[in-house]
């Protein structure tokens, strides 16, 4: 992915909640978004 590209990930897995934002805050790019739509969770991560 190249710098600002936003890549959306869908997880059925409840754990994802708390998987997602430690891997952004890990890799040092942006969660600018996550929502649950029918027991699916989507993330959108913006790379940096």
């Amino acid at each position: 992915m190249e710098t600002g590209q936003v890549l959306r990930v869908q997880a059925t897995d409840p754990g994802s909640l708390k998987d997602f934002p430690a891997f952004a805050k890990q890799t040092g790019n942006d969660l600018v978004e996550q929502k649950e739509v029918n027991r699916v969770f989507e993330f959108y991560l913006k790379r940096k």
